[in-house]
């Protein structure tokens, strides 16, 4: 394997953030406390100076002003790097704004990655974390503390939002906060016309207090807008280059899936009696029925087919589970751009699932929105691969005060170069890692709702005809309510009543094993078995709740996927050592353009039921056939 320089993304645990985009030290002003404080309860009793009427308002004060950004000498009236930071100017300042000389803007709602506001400043909270043009910022002055930096973190995180309050940011602010409402992002825009297609989820209700995963389906044709040079040499499919999607932070998942129906001749059936009636969403036409292949019919809405409580849209549609997943995320943003040359290709018209998960944490309902974004490939050499194993998804099964590590391998094909890799656990999930057989760390996450996103540039090069140099080692340590300390923590063990009634009715149900109050972490033996969990004989205290971690749906369940991406190079004597021929997915026209006209389906960068894929999901047929893909993967 060649030595490569892996692209940084900071591990989420120290995913702190950012104050300006080009920011500077001034003259005087607090110093911020340096980095590393623990998080402080927000005070019991607020002065003027820490009740706020929004998290961006206690950015703006806590932040900015309180490390002197908006000095006149700095971001105030002087707008050194062409950036004011002032109350009246400065969210219009940050958000989508591009930074100068840098191709990230200032601030992305939803992805901290390629918003310079957190980049300047996590350089130099966490030196060596990531990498900036110029210096970290404050210059000349202590940086912005964890806390502080967390707290901007969650709120670029939850879109960015103008008013409102986010989640967590009221303790790390150390401030007073209205109650968090529900938060509708900035909505994506759309590709140029020629660059790009998009696709909108038809929004749905997401009730207060509540948690929903749905399934329903939506009918798409962009074929008059896609251009003949980035159509494959069937005609039938489009390229793109990277996937970009954007959706409001209340979801816990989102995934397009596209059934094996969309690959064959036939197509599929969207007047099979299993989608339901089809209906109007939004637009001047809410609620009136709709005919799905015709894109006028609902007006400014989407006509959409019956919202179907499932998981991951197992056994939804005619096809009974025969589904194949071609773009998502679990973050609000997230953007999936391959290496120059590499490109998928999926069917231009067609029918697409859209399974949605997401849960309201507040007092008042909301609507659910999504869009994204394909943007076309304009080099076209390598048809994308993708790697989902999702082999031992339900693995981690901790008992109630106690960690597990569970652990699998991966064996790359021959001829592989793999750019991309992520994960996806649960809450119980606390490190992700991925190695080689040689003990080469290539992989590390902390924090399970936001993890890291590695790109390899250039791509790890797997030549090597021994299977053991191709192996990558995941391993994922999970934690059932222990604390730092050893000791018992009940609010962070598995609950057998917190399990939503969706998990807990399948796959996710609990049986409590251990009290959870009373007595904590002492045995009992089912719900009912309080007085076992009592403190002292009678008194009443006890409470038998606490269970072993069990494989589910629900965040209070758990999963265990690795995720990435690779394309195939040519090998000698054009087979692997699995006898699979590498040069067809590699033979070119004459302009030096892939002649690959079977799918070439996207990495998965969210949870899903796709399995590990499909050996015969590799042709259009094998689409057609199988219930579970991954890309035109080769294990």
């Amino acid at each position: 394997m060649a030595h490569v320089r892996m692209t940084p993304r900071l591990t989420l645990w120290s995913l702190v953030v950012a104050c300006a985009a080009a920011a500077c030290g001034g003259g005087g002003g607090g110093g911020g406390g340096g980095g590393g404080e623990p998080t402080q309860p927000p005070p019991a009793e607020c002065s003027a100076d820490q009740a706020f009427t929004s998290t961006w308002e206690g950015i703006q004060k806590v932040i900015f002003e309180k490390h002197s950004c908006t000095q006149d000498v700095c971001h105030g009236s002087s707008a050194q790097g062409g950036l004011e930071l002032t109350p009246d100017v400065a969210y219009q300042n940050l958000i989508e704004v591009p930074s100068q000389g840098i191709r990230y803007p200032r601030v992305v709602p939803g992805d901290k990655n390629r918003s310079y506001l957190w980049l300047k400043l996590a350089a130099a909270t966490l030196p060596g974390s990531v990498e900036i043009n110029g210096a970290p910022m404050p210059n000349g002055l202590p940086p912005i503390s964890t806390d502080e930096l967390e707290a901007l973190r969650l709120w670029i995180y939850a879109g960015a939002p103008e008013t409102g309050t986010v989640g967590g940011t009221e303790t790390l602010l150390n401030a007073c906060l209205p109650a968090p409402e529900p938060i509708t992002i900035k909505p994506l825009d759309p590709p140029a016309a020629g660059e790009g297609i998009q696709l909108v989820m038809p929004p749905w209700h997401l009730e207060a207090h509540s948690e929903h995963e749905y399934c329903f389906a939506t009918y798409y044709d962009i074929t008059d807008q896609v251009p003949a040079e980035y159509r494959d040499p069937s005609g039938k499919y489009f390229r793109w280059k990277s996937f970009e999607l954007r959706q409001d932070p209340q979801s816990h998942h989102l995934i397009l899936y596209m059934p094996a129906g969309n690959f064959s001749a036939a197509g599929v059936d969207v007047h099979d009696p299993s989608f339901g009636a089809w209906t109007c969403i939004g637009g001047e036409r809410e609620g009136a029925s709709c005919e799905p292949t015709d894109l006028t019919s609902c007006g400014t809405g989407i006509c959409r087919s019956e919202p179907k409580p499932t998981f991951a849209c197992i056994n939804y549609g005619p096809e009974q589970g025969a589904s194949i997943p071609v773009g998502g995320a679990q973050q609000a943003q997230a953007l999936n751009d391959y290496p120059d040359g590499v490109f998928a290709q999926i069917p231009m018209k067609g029918v697409v699932y859209w399974n949605t998960h997401a849960f309201n944490l507040t007092a008042e309902d909301t609507m659910m929105h999504s869009r994204l974004n394909y943007n076309f490939a304009k080099e076209q050499v390598y048809p994308i691969t993708s790697i989902f194993d999702a082999s031992r998804i339900f693995a981690a099964n901790a008992a109630p005060y106690t960690t597990q590590t569970v652990c699998n391998d991966f064996v790359l094909p021959q001829g592989a170069r793999l750019f991309q890799l992520t994960s996806h656990t649960h809450k119980h999930g606390k490190h992700f890692t991925v190695d080689l057989m040689n003990g080469t760390r290539l992989y590390d996450s902390f924090v399970y709702n936001d993890p890291v996103q590695q790109k390899f540039e250039p791509a790890l090069l797997f030549d090597s005809p021994n299977r053991a140099d191709r192996t990558l080692h995941y391993c994922s340590l999970y934690n059932n309510g222990v604390n730092e300390d050893g000791s018992p923590n009940p609010e962070t063990v598995t609950r057998a009543s917190r399990v939503p009634a969706s998990a807990s009715q399948t796959i996710g149900r609990c049986r409590p094993v251990a009290c959870s109050a009373g007595n904590v972490g002492a045995p009992c033996n089912g719900s009912d078995d309080r007085a076992t969990c009592d403190s002292s004989p009678g008194a009443g205290d006890g409470e038998c709740d606490a269970c072993r971690i069990t494989g589910g749906e629900s965040t209070e369940n758990e999963m265990f996927i690795l995720f990435g991406a690779y394309y195939l190079a040519p090998v000698d004597g054009g087979q692997s050592e699995e006898g699979v021929a590498s040069l067809g997915p590699n033979v070119l026209d004459a302009n030096g353009r892939s002649l690959w006209s079977e799918p070439a389906l996207p990495g998965n960068f969210a949870c899903s039921a796709g399995g590990h894929g499909a050996h015969g999901a590799q042709t259009a047929e094998g689409l057609a056939d199988a219930t579970a893909h991954s890309g035109h993967a080769r294990h």
